[in-house]
């Protein structure tokens, strides 16, 4: 159960971290120096690939699973 409040923690961040990129890219368009957007995005590549790090870890260690009815025909 941990592991799936990790991962809909991790994807919030992931979307907390998408939008405040946007909001610093709409802020900041008059100060070309600015890199608050740079960072912001930076952050959201770091948590995504924690997030798929999770979710691969999950399947591998078999506390996630796939229910698809079409998971194992192929």
């Amino acid at each position: 159960m941990w592991l799936k409040i990790v991962i809909v923690f991790l994807f919030l961040a992931v979307l907390a971290s998408l939008s405040s990129a946007l909001f610093f890219l709409l802020r900041d368009m008059g100060a070309p120096h600015s890199k608050r957007t740079l960072y912001a995005l930076g952050i959201r590549i770091s948590l995504a690939a924690l997030l798929l790090i999770a979710i691969w870890y999950g399947f591998d260690s078999g506390i996630l699973s796939n229910t698809a009815p079409w998971a194992n025909k192929y």
